[in-house]
This record gives C-alpha cells, structure tokens and sequence, in this order.
C-alpha cells in the first residue's frame, strides 16, 4: 500500500512523473498571479495569529464544507472560541475523503508545520498546540518565504489609495524586502458600483467621475497610477458578457491595450443564491454556484472580434466556473492565436477531477506549452501547497504519457514544458 501523502509518490504514480516533479516542478519558485490575500499584512509584517484563525477567518470552501456537515454557523464565522471551531473542522476532515481540502489540509500542515499526522479529533488537540507553538514565533512574510514565493498579484479596487503597495515597491527596491508584490486592477465595482462609488473614484483621482467622460478619465488616472506601481492586470468577475456590462467591459479591455496588460475574466458564477446568507453574514461567504447552461462565446467573441479588428486585442486569460465551458473556451483562444489563454481550473473545478479534465481538454485544443500555470485565487496565506498539488498532477500526467508510449522521454522537451507550465510561461506572458 501506498503511504498516505507520500513525499515521493504522492499524485507520481510513475518514475517519469517522480523525476520530472523532484528534479525540476518542486525547485521552481512561485509566482502567483491571482490571489486575494490582504496587501496590508502584507506590508505590515503581521503576526499569523493561531491555526485556526488562519484556516478558518476567511476561507468559504471550510465554510461551505462546515455548513454541509451540519456545523452550526457559530462554529463557523460566529463568536464561539478558536480553539472550539478549530475542534469542529478537525471533526469534519474525516469525512472530506474525495475532496480537495483534504489534501490541502494536510498538505498545508506538513509544509509548513512538519505534522505528518492525519487530522481528526484524536490528534486535534495536539496538532493545534504544535502549530501554535510555531506560529508564535512567524509572521506572514514568514509563511511566503517558507512558500518560496517570489511574486504575488494582489487583488485591489481601481479607487484603492495602493499605500500598502507604495510601502511594499519601495522595500524591494531596497532589497529588505525580497518578494515583488504587484496590484492587480479588480474592477467588478466598475461594473456594479452606483453613485457612492463613483464618489470613491472622484475622490482618489481628483476627477469628477459622474460622467461618462469623467469616469473614463478617472479610470485612466487610476491605470496609470497602478501601472507606476508595477500592475500587468486587469480583472473582473460576471455572470456573462451581454449588453448590460458590455461597455464597462470594453472600457477595461481598452485600458489593457493601453498599457500592455493581461486581461483576466472570471465568468459563469451566481453570486450570493442565498440571501438569507448573504443578509447575515455578507459576500464571499459561502453562497455562490456554478451558472448553469452557461454560453461566453457571443458577447466575448463580438468584444474580441472588434478590437483584433483594430489590432489593440489585449492578452486575455478566460476562467469559467462551468467546466462544461472548457471545450467552449478553448476553441475561442485558438482563433486568436497567442492573444488568449484559459486560466487554470478554478474555484469548483480546483480538484483532481476538475484539473485533470481542464489540462486534457487543453492540451487536446491548443498546445500545452501555452498553459499560464496555477494560481491560488486564495485569501490564505497557507494556500501555496496547492502549488505543489498542481505540479504533483502536472508531472504525473506528463509521466504516464511517456510511460504508455504516446510521448517520447525527451527531456529537454519535457523541462521546458515543466518549467514553462509551473513558471517561466506566465512571467512571459504578462511580462513581469
């Protein structure tokens, strides 16, 4: 029998895959080009805090995993004691065979803690006390270098002061700090925002933003300002592309053609189908889902189709949270030639089931040295194992390729396809 989360074997089921993943995938350092962790922790340093005020504060997967169990919402984002909420995830595990947070539990904690041990609720309470020990003495840069990170694209509101980000380029200019921390400009508020945001943006642009003309020319200022602090993005999240967003959305992408950025689209999510969740404890909570019946291709394809026509078509990552979309974006990417990109498996399809199916269905549509590699999309500063989850099923899917005979043991050709999907292709493609 296999050991359970194998150093060695685990998701290398082959010496091919072993091979490719230890010598190269596991040296590579990471560049995660899609997070939501918090850039003022960041740039303050700040303590980690306890386990379970790491695992628990901020993550709706645990959340949602909780609600299903029958977890009381106190136990979850109420008021009862660390300890006690970290007692109820640890009971919870067990029951999340199947289920990638198992793994990224696991993961997490041996990463980061040296805790080989399964978690459940004979070991919780020493786990606990183990991992605390350790974290008193850490800070979340602590956990980033551990992490061998070496870039990081935040999340942030075109209408954000970016004082945290001035803090965290002036360090590194510096060389104290030695992790590049870049905003990312999320503009889903261009979308959705009324009056008080456009009050946001009148005020940190010093332009009247109310309107047409003035918003323009206040997300402009906006671009330019994130542009000086090293942004290469531009991202919104939408159920669709239709007439409703449609101008925004070319606004933005004509910001991205401006400045060389890469355009990154989240779409096929309904966000917050339960409003008692969302009255109680707010978005990002744990109440969104999968759009069903889901088409992207007429609006996106008339967006693109108008601005290839006039050469100013932006490098385009595509998520869908519908993995029925895969096939669908695929096919879209390849009539633009090195224009688009279909972002890793997101939100839903981040599993072993949902990744394999999105590389296959990649590789057998564009080539799959064009793939940007994995992010995290995470508020959790220990998300980063879920690199090595990806890299593990990269490698062992490259390996058993090799090893049924469909791909020869070329090994230049197969380390510049590691490097290139775990790496080196997205530091290209968004030109950091």
């Amino acid at each position: 029998m296999t050991p359970f989360l194998s150093a060695e074997t685990f998701l290398l089921p082959t010496e091919t895959a072993r091979e490719l993943y230890h010598t190269i995938a596991a040296r590579l350092p990471i560049a995660d080009w899609h997070c939501h962790l918090p850039v003022s922790e960041i740039a303050e340093d700040a303590p980690c805090g306890n386990i379970a005020q790491l695992w628990l504060a901020h993550d709706h997967y645990k959340w949602r995993a909780m609600r299903c169990l029958g977890v009381p919402e106190s136990h979850i984002t109420g008021v009862a004691a660390d300890w006690d909420k970290f007692a109820v995830w640890a009971a919870c595990i067990p029951q999340l065979i199947g289920s990638p947070l198992y793994h990224w539990t696991h993961l997490e904690l041996r990463r980061f803690f040296g805790i080989n041990e399964p978690l459940n609720p004979d070991t919780a309470r020493n786990i606990y006390a183990r991992a605390n020990e350790q974290l008193a003495n850490m800070t979340v840069r602590d956990l980033l270098r551990i992490s061998n990170v070496e870039l990081l694209c935040t999340t942030d509101d075109p209408a954000s002061s970016l004082i945290w980000h001035e803090k965290l380029r002036d360090e590194y200019a510096a060389g104290s700090f030695g992790i590049r921390v870049l905003p990312a400009f999320r503009a889903d508020n261009l979308l959705y925002g009324g009056r008080e945001y456009l009050d946001e943006m009148s005020a940190v642009s010093g332009i009247d933003a109310h309107s047409e003309q003035g918003l323009a020319d206040a997300l402009s200022a906006r671009a330019d300002a994130f542009s000086a602090l090293g942004c290469r993005a531009a991202d919104f999240s939408a159920p669709n592309v239709n007439a409703d967003n449609m101008e925004q959305i070319r606004r933005l992408t004509k910001i991205c053609a401006d400045r060389n950025w890469v355009l990154e689209t989240h779409l096929g999510v309904m966000r917050n189908v339960n409003p008692r969740m969302l009255a109680e404890i707010g978005k990002d909570a744990g109440g969104d889902t999968i759009k069903p019946a889901h088409s992207i291709t007429q609006g996106l394809f008339r967006l693109f189709e108008d601005f290839a026509a006039r050469g100013q078509l932006p490098k385009t990552i595509l998520f869908s949270l519908n993995p029925a979309d895969n096939a669908v974006i695929t096919a879209l990417c390849g009539c633009f030639g090195d224009k688009l990109r279909q972002g890793s498996a997101w939100w839903f399809n981040d599993s072993l089931p949902g990744m394999r199916a999105q590389l296959s269905n990649y590789a057998a549509a564009l080539p799959l040295a064009t793939f940007p590699g994995f992010v995290t999309d995470s508020r959790s500063f220990l998300s980063f194992p879920r690199h090595e989850y990806f890299r593990r099923l990269f490698c062992g899917m490259l390996g058993d390729w090799v090893e049924r005979g469909e791909y020869p043991r070329d090994w230049d050709a197969l380390e510049r396809l590691v490097r290139g999907v775990c790496h080196d292709g997205a530091m290209e493609f968004f030109g950091f």
